[in-house]
This record gives C-alpha cells, structure tokens and sequence, in this order.
C-alpha cells in the first residue's frame, strides 16, 4: 500500500502542488513507494496568515501568537490520536518581504493600495518561534523556515509577493522537508516499490515478479 503523506496548511500549502511546488516534488519522491500503514507523516505549515497585524488590511485573518501554538498543538493531539506513529512535522512560517508586500498591493490597487504593510517580517518571526518552541516542548522535528531562507543573501528571491513562495522557495521547503523525513525514518530511497521495475519483469513469467513482490522477496 503507497504511504499517505498529509499536508495540513494554509495557502502556501495548497501553492505547493503547482508545477514546480514543493508539495508536488514530494509526491514525485515518494511516488511507487511501499508502505504498510498510512498515513504515515504529516506536515503542518501555519502562521503567514495567522502573523497578520491587527488593524490592518488584513486583520480578518489575525491569530493571537499563544493562541496559534496551541492550535498548532490540538493539531498534533489529533493527528496522533488518528494515527500514533505517524511522523509529525511542524513548519514555521517564512519571512515577509515587507517591500514586496507594498509592491504587490499596489500592482493591484494602485493608490488605493496600503499605506502600512499588513504583515511584518518581525511579527511573522514571533510566530515562528512560537512554532519551534511546541515542537521542542512535544519532541518533534520541526524546520524553522523563517530563520532557513534568511541565512541566504537576497532571501527575497523566495518570495513571489512578499509572502507565498516562488519556485526557488518551494525548493527550500522540499529540501527541508525531504532532509527531515530523511533523518528520521522516512527516507524515499530506503523504501520498497510498491510494484516491481519493468526491468524485473520476465516476459515469459511476468506474474514471478508480482509474486515476490508480494512476498517481500
């Protein structure tokens, strides 16, 4: 049985699965591969929305900081009563490009567009650290994407509005991501196909190598 990878987020997570997206890549490792009880993992990728500032343009979508960690954490709670030894992977927010923000407002809106930024790269750390400290507080593997993509000079690039993710962002996350599940126990390359390679096949006896498949041969 293939393994069930959930991805549990916000609209950057639905993005992912976009070419060139990280969400789609790791469907693409993770493809023909056997596993016996999914799901098997879970990621789950909050807080660009929640980190919005009160008072502004989008302030609908404002999540008090202590709030959005324990939301992140009846998350977990129900992830792990669904499946107990599922992997669990809490992922940050990444920074905001507080410039590109502006830009992209007023492509949209011209003079109608904001004149303070809704978001901010510091409140957006904020929520990040609060991601990293519930993943230490329930020992689970966590990638601080905010901290990751600011280590790299011009980290602007991996913002395609200041906020969502251009296709060199989406690498970053399903490097990270693949590099966690790797380090634990989930790495594609030591997994089983779930069917045999034509390679295996012998065209006299083709079902042989369906059969051993089956048998873990």
């Amino acid at each position: 049985m293939r393994p069930q990878i959930v991805l549990f987020g916000d609209s950057i997570t639905e993005q992912s699965f976009r070419s060139g997206g990280w969400g789609a890549a790791l469907a693409d490792t993770y493809s023909r591969k056997g596993s016996a009880t999914p799901p098997v993992a879970a990621t789950i990728f909050f807080g660009a929305n929640d980190a919005a500032l009160l008072g502004r343009t989008s302030a609908r979508q404002h999540v008090p900081v202590d709030e959005y960690k324990e939301n992140l954490r009846r998350m977990v709670q129900h992830l792990k009563e669904c499946c107990s030894t599922m992997l669990i992977v809490l992922i940050t927010p990444p920074p905001v490009d507080e410039e590109g923000r502006k830009e992209y407002a007023r492509a949209l809106y011209g003079e109608k567009a904001m004149k303070l930024p809704e978001r901010t790269n510091e409140t957006a750390g904020l929520y990040a650290e609060k991601c990293v400290e519930l993943a230490r507080e329930l020992d689970l593997p966590s990638i601080n994407l905010w901290s990751k993509m600011q280590e790299i000079d011009g980290w602007q690039k991996f913002l395609s509005d200041g906020l969502h993710l251009t296709k060199d962002g989406n690498a970053v996350v399903y490097q990270e991501v693949v590099r966690v599940f790797s380090e634990t126990w989930l790495p594609a390359s030591k997994m089983p196909y779930d069917f045999p390679h034509h390679s295996e096949i012998d065209p006299e006896n083709p079902g042989k190598a369906f059969q051993q498949q089956c048998l873990g041969v």
